[in-house]
């Protein structure tokens, strides 16, 4: 090229050489030999983006020397030209001859030969758009399909270069500083893979950065994998594996172990290319050297510190909590959200902060529960960065949906989580402040991908046996509450942690007769389906014997009697309450098991000293004595297992004394809250802890009961009648007189056709409702008729029975049954009724 065509082309704005600093000539041809020689062109060009100017300004070229051709100094971001075109698309373009003669003079420039072909490719995604690595070749048909895909995978490692030159707080290359620093600095070499022989073919600089001598490499993938950190080596077979390969472009830091001993950090980006039957038939790789990743000393605690505690983390939330603590404060984020994949949805399992007004309106609109589904459908960005399995880091203002931009205005991180060749879950971190990110931060998201996607495998097969273990468990326990008049009951149930098998912990609250209620806890022996077994039909048997009508230490002895006779090996301790909701009288029995709390109104609280038998199962002609107590308005009761009080590193009168503490402290107002407060911040538990708290608050308005004896006369059913219609003119309630009177007939009548012995009628008057209650000596429960003849003449009383009832049911008794009806009341009582409970009155002819 003549001096005189040097000098036309720079007035023409074009440039020949790289710019900066002077090379000697031995420099040059190696860089030059280099570059060409991998990317197969005859000319490489890095344009780096000048925020100020606008525009695209030639940072470094590489070309073979005398090459008849150059390229402009800069191009304008707003002008059509190949190079500002791919930057603005974000995507490569590539121009053969025709394509390159339509953009005219912004293509190269002037005395290109013929047959020219050109590829643009941006540099840097996410959002940070750093510039454009451009190559020329003397292709006539074009780049072909392998180049191509090999100087994708290029770019990235020159991208990774810019970064690497960023200044700090900008993000962006520094404009004087960079002319050379990228290309010559850069060590790349490639590879192609056969998957069907495990055959490989790697160019001469890709051995020399893992230190092998070109003629002892022998073409198998393992020789290569051999010098890999042993760490690290799972990760890059994930993949190489052909059964693990993903589509699109797979990335991975990794470290080797050279033959002198030095220990280099490398970059490996690949391609999987399908053959004729849409199966992958071969990779195509570019490693580069990556001393850039190398992290810092504070790094390297961080990530010690993350694995140790990743370590000890057993539930996908306990994942989640852990990468909270380890990131957001260090990296002073705002926002940071772990989700679980699950069959293509994203499963939240922790968001930081946790209020719904702290996120975006799109996951807003999605807040079902304690955490949102995440709106995948509504975030392209977060399915394309998932699909491509890198981190993706978007500067401040950057270009993306309501959806992701309002997580971090100032910048964000979308971190996917990789394990086992698979995209396993991501982690968003988002900062309200503008933020910067560096190479040093990207090599430590990277790593804490890495890290966080394993635990949370790991995390999931645990939490899916504990939820197995915890399903049969709450399977055996109640599915909730009942209401009580004049308290309010809670319970709580955590599985232990430690371990996987299911716990015998079991709790339960009975409604009985004449306003009592049975509070029943307990806890079987050691953790194994067999314990479940035991529990299951421990809750069941003592329900049963208390809905006999049995005084409690009668329920507790038949339960030990039952659990001898089970001849197992396991025994059950287990505390039992009979609590009058009208009287506040309670009758406690104990089987070995620990003593309740109580909280006073006035504050006061003790563990009560409560007599007691020994643990169920164990002696066949036990005793279990009976407590009594009395409660105010106001107290509060609490039941628990031993697995609240005592642990390894907890001893048990400790363990009862700090819960005596938290009760103390305690607002009374709001029993699950306490609950909540009781159970503390228990993280890793060895043992299930149960527990049961009740609120008694005394009734507003005391029911009120009058009982009848029925004779067996002909005229009974008449008599009961009018024994009903005279307690409910005392009673002042006369809008339901007729309803009372016809359930009251119904009943008594079904009772004296159908059975023999004593008939007992009660009516039990309330706040709201009138229960009509028929006892007899058979334990023969009714059966509502499913179809009723027309010409029958019976069998409708049931029918008419539900029909006008709020509810109604039967219930055994001791030697008996209760068959009873609730009406409710057209204007419930304030007060009570003329008349407090009237004496229990003996049938016959009555006025």
């Amino acid at each position: 090229m003549t001096g005189d065509r040097v000098e036309a082309d720079k007035e023409l704005g074009y440039a020949h050489e790289t710019t900066g600093g002077p090379r000697t000539e031995a420099v040059q041809a190696a860089v030059t030999g280099h570059v060409l020689t991998f990317t197969g062109t005859a000319l490489v060009a890095v344009y780096a983006f000048d925020a100020d100017g606008g525009e695209l300004r030639l940072a470094e070229t590489v070309r073979s020397p005398g090459g008849p051709y150059a390229l402009p100094a800069s191009y304008p971001l707003t002008g059509r030209s190949p190079v500002a075109d791919a930057f603005r698309s974000g995507r490569p373009l590539w121009l053969g001859p025709r394509e390159l003669a339509e953009y005219g003079p912004a293509g190269p420039g002037p005395g290109t030969p013929a047959g020219l072909s050109l590829g643009a490719l941006p540099l840097g995604g996410d959002g940070t758009g750093l510039g454009c690595l451009v190559v020329v070749d003397e292709a006539p048909d074009g780049i072909d399909a392998d180049r191509r895909a090999f100087l994708e995978l290029y770019s990235h490692h020159v991208a990774a270069g810019l970064e690497a030159s960023a200044q700090p707080g900008t993000g962006r290359p520094d404009q004087r500083s960079l002319a050379g620093a990228t290309l010559d600095r850069l060590q790349v070499g490639a590879f192609v893979l056969e998957l069907s022989t495990g055959r490989m073919t790697a160019d001469t600089q890709m051995l020399q950065l893992f230190g092998i001598p070109a003629d002892d490499f022998d073409g198998r993938v393992e020789t290569l994998l051999a010098s890999a950190v042993p760490d690290d080596v799972p990760a890059l077979m994930s993949i190489v594996e052909p059964g693990r390969l993903a589509p699109g472009t797979s990335q991975l830091a990794f470290r080797i172990r050279r033959p002198n001993g030095e220990l280099r950090w490398l970059e490996l980006r690949c391609r999987a290319q399908a053959g004729p039957d849409r199966t992958p038939e071969r990779m195509l790789g570019v490693v580069a050297e990556a001393s850039y990743l190398r992290p810092t000393a504070d790094e390297v605690a961080m990530v010690q510190r993350l694995s140790a505690a990743l370590a000890g983390a057993t539930t996908i939330r306990d994942v989640g909590q852990v990468v909270v603590s380890a990131l957001r404060d260090p990296l002073r984020a705002r926002r940071v959200a772990v989700a679980e994949l699950q069959a293509d949805q994203l499963v939240v399992s922790l968001l930081a902060p946790a209020e719904a007004i702290a996120w975006p309106d799109v996951w807003r609109s999605q807040w079902h529960s304690e955490f949102p589904d995440a709106p995948t459908h509504a975030l392209p960005t977060l399915a394309d960065a998932m699909r491509e399995g890198h981190v993706s880091l978007w500067p401040p203002g950057a270009d993306l949906e309501p959806g992701l931009s309002g997580i971090g205005p100032g910048g964000l991180a979308v971190l996917p989580l990789p394990a086992s060749g698979r995209i396993v879950g991501v982690c968003l971190i988002g900062w309200e402040e503008p933020h910067e990110f560096g190479p040093e931060e990207r090599s430590l998201l990277t790593a804490t991908a890495g890290l966080v996607g394993q635990a949370l495998v790991r995390a999931h097969a645990l939490d899916a046996e504990h939820e197995l273990a915890t399903m049969l468990q709450r399977s055996l326990l109640p599915r909730k509450l009942p209401v009580l008049p004049g308290g309010v009951a809670v319970t709580r149930y955590l599985p232990a942690t430690m371990g996987l098998e299911v716990g015998g912990d079991w709790y339960d609250v009975i409604p009985l007769t004449d306003g009592h209620v049975a509070l029943v806890i307990g806890d079987v022996q050691g953790h194994s389906a067999a314990a479940a077994t035991i529990m299951g039909q421990m809750r069941t048997a003592i329900r049963a014997y208390a809905f006999e009508g049995h005084p409690p230490d009668v329920v507790v002895s038949h339960a030990n009697r039952l659990l001898v006779d089970m001849e197992t090996d396991l025994f059950a301790t287990c505390a039992y309450v009979d609590l009058d909701m009208e009287e506040g009288e309670a009758w406690l029995v104990r089987a070995g098991h620990l003593h309740p709390l109580l909280r006073r109104p006035d504050g006061v609280t003790e563990e009560l000293t409560i007599e007691g038998g020994p643990p169920l199962g164990v002696v066949a002609d036990a005793d279990y004595p009976m407590t009594a107590l009395g409660l105010s308005s106001g107290t509060l009761l609490v039941l628990f297992t031993d697995g609240l009080v005592e642990s390894a590193q907890l001893d048990l009168d400790d363990g009862v004394r700090h819960v005596c503490e938290r009760l103390a402290r305690a607002d009374p107002s709001d029993p699950g809250r306490v609950a909540d407060e009781l159970l503390g911040s228990a993280g890793r538990r060895d043992d299930d802890v149960a527990l049961l708290l009740l609120r008694y608050d005394g009734m507003r308005v005391r029911p009120t009961r009058v009982r009848w004896t029925i004779w067996r006369l002909p005229d009974a059913v008449m008599h009961a009648r009018r024994f009903a219609a005279r307690t409910l003119r005392t009673w002042g309630l006369t809008d339901e007189m007729d309803v009372v009177l016809l359930v009251t007939s119904e009943l008594v009548t079904n009772a004296m056709v159908h059975t023999s012995g004593e008939v007992h009628l009660n009516l039990t008057l309330t706040a709201d409702r009138l229960r009509i209650a028929v006892s007899d000596r058979s334990p023969r429960t009714p059966i509502k008729p499913t179809s009723v003849d027309w010409e029958a003449t019976g069998g409708r009383g049931l029918l008419l029975v539900e029909a006008v009832s709020h509810a109604w049911g039967s219930v055994p008794l001791s030697g008996g049954k209760q068959v009873w009806s609730d009406i409710t009341l057209s204007t419930p009582r304030e007060d009570g009724p003329a008349h407090e409970d009237g004496p229990a009155e003996t049938g016959g002819p009555g006025p």
